[in-house]
């Protein structure tokens, strides 16, 4: 079984950045440098704040992942750096005007005291009036409940080696722990799952999030339910919070 990121060509095709760009580089902009991004991957994000004349600093887990994100970096015209590390406990050693985390990067802390400690963590690396900004998925009680080890479509995306690559998931849901648990299987022509990766992905529902930040000692000042800023409803497919600093 590969690791979900051990793959940052198909990471990338799969997960162009869309609408999350513009976003990003708007909180940027309205807030200033330094930029810290959390569970950066690839750049996609990060590298075009760099690029607009931000000093930046993103955060990863996955050496993959970063060596691409850091040969991103090198022509951009300010200083940007890439740092391998856990978002539940790191010490960059200075502050920042904006802490973002993207594209549901959050979910990847399971574990409340997991989650606590990033938030906790971003707090102290925030400077005073900085912003912390994120977007994770609503739940979909729909999807949750959906049969257990069935196989269901993802995408299909276009690959310079493999040709057109086909991708489906099974997994389930652990109600208790709030964890969706997947596989997902990567098909190619002629070759049927050349690739499995497991995915787990965490479920914070829209009420206990703010209870959750309010522990950590930050505040959600916003909650979009997209990355256009349109108004929250319990329909949304997303919760995209912007958070201070708790008085």
């Amino acid at each position: 079984m590969d690791d979900f990121y051990s793959d940052p060509r198909l990471y990338d095709l799969m997960f162009p950045p869309g609408p999350r760009a513009a976003f990003y580089a708007e909180e940027a902009r309205r807030a200033g440098g330094p930029v810290l991004e959390l569970a950066c991957g690839t750049g996609q994000l990060l590298v075009p704040i760099t690029r607009a004349g931000l000093r930046t600093v993103g955060l990863d887990l996955s050496p993959d992942m970063l060596r691409v994100a850091r040969d991103r970096l090198r022509d951009a015209p300010v200083p940007g750096e890439v740092v391998e590390g856990d978002m539940r406990d790191f010490d960059l050693g200075e502050s920042f005007a904006l802490v973002f985390v993207a594209r549901n990067s959050l979910l990847h802390l399971h574990a409340t005291d997991d989650l606590l400690a990033c938030f906790r963590s971003v707090r102290r690396h925030l400077e005073p009036g900085g912003v912390f900004v994120f977007d994770i998925f609503n739940p979909s009680v729909q999807r949750l409940a959906g049969p257990a080890g069935e196989r269901f479509p993802v995408m299909r995306v276009d690959h310079p080696e493999h040709g057109e690559v086909t991708v489906e998931a099974e997994g389930e849901y652990d109600a208790a722990a709030q964890v969706k648990r997947e596989t997902w299987y990567f098909s190619a022509p002629g070759r049927p799952d050349f690739r499995k990766a497991t995915l787990a992905v965490r479920n914070i529902f829209p009420q206990e999030l703010p209870l959750l930040l309010s522990v950590a000692g930050l505040r959600m000042e916003a909650r979009y339910g997209n990355l256009l800023r349109e108004p929250f409803q319990g329909n949304s497919a997303h919760q995209v919070c912007v958070c201070r600093a708790a008085p």
